[in-house]
């Protein structure tokens, strides 16, 4: 009889669990299916007159601008920590010249565009999310349609396009600080002048290297800020939901950065 019950027991838990993964998955394709048509009314509306080019580059400010200082600290960290863990495996084998142009390549191929994205989802997604959350709670999106004003063209088109347009610049400055971090490291343990660095360093650089790193940043820029918007559009009613909206604004723009960077990593692979 207690054999019985315990086995009645387990199997009612593999049922649970097989209900929750399926639940789990069901939210998955509904919320990827959702961002999808969010995405799809936002090439609609970015074609369509009134432009807001004046929010556009408020918006481009907020993002681009004031993301500088935490961009340029992580970047000079970045580089400046993998000359100085890289340095003593290539000295080994006498190779310290190829330092500049490892780092170079590491940097700008994989490193600093994950990093600033993520670094990006964490500040510009989760802020994006937080204010257009307490907007909807607040009923001002609402008040934005009552007076005859778009508010999806105002709050969330120019949102995006600034994400799409000022990721990507704050990649390349972080590529630069990057470089001058692993400049002062390996000026740590030798003396190498500032256009001696640089010039072993652009040696090692093509063409190859450079786009498809900007346009993954692209990608990445633009699904910050249509995840970002997507979450605090359509916010549920209350203040937590504020929260919880710049909350899964971070974690999916956070995953949707990985696979993309996959899928890049994969499709030049195949080139």
């Amino acid at each position: 009889m207690e054999t019985a019950i315990k086995d009645l027991t387990i199997a009612d838990e593999k049922i649970v669990s097989k209900s929750a993964i399926g639940n789990y998955l069901k939210e998955a394709f509904k919320s990827v299916g959702e961002i999808t048509i969010f995405g799809g009314r936002f090439f609609k509306e970015l074609f369509l007159p009134p432009y807001e080019f004046k929010a556009f580059f408020i918006q481009s400010y907020k993002i681009g601008n004031k993301s500088l200082p935490l961009v340029a600290i992580t970047g000079f960290i970045m580089g400046l920590v993998l000359t100085l863990q890289a340095r003593p495996t290539l000295a080994e084998f006498g190779a310290e010249s190829w330092l500049p142009g490892m780092v170079a390549l590491s940097l700008i191929r994989e490193i600093a565009p994950v990093i600033t994205a993520l670094i990006s989802a964490g500040k510009i997604g989760s802020g994006i999310g937080a204010e257009l959350g307490s907007m909807k709670v607040t009923e001002q999106i609402d008040a934005m349609e009552v007076s005859a004003i778009n508010p999806f063209k105002y709050l969330v088109v120019t949102r995006i396009l600034a994400t799409t347009l000022m990721i990507p610049l704050l990649v390349f400055f972080a590529d630069g600080v990057g470089m001058f971090g692993a400049f002062v490291g390996v000026n740590i343990h030798n003396h190498v002048t500032l256009i001696r660095f640089f010039h072993q360093a652009i040696s090692k650089i093509a063409f190859i290297d450079i786009i498809p790193a900007t346009i993954k940043s692209v990608f990445f820029g633009f699904f910050i800020g249509l995840i970002g918007c997507y979450n605090g559009y359509t916010a549920d009613n209350g203040t937590e939901s504020v929260g919880k909206a710049a909350n899964t604004a971070v974690v999916m723009a956070s995953l949707t950065i990985f696979i993309i960077d996959m899928l890049a990593v994969q499709i030049i692979d195949l080139l």
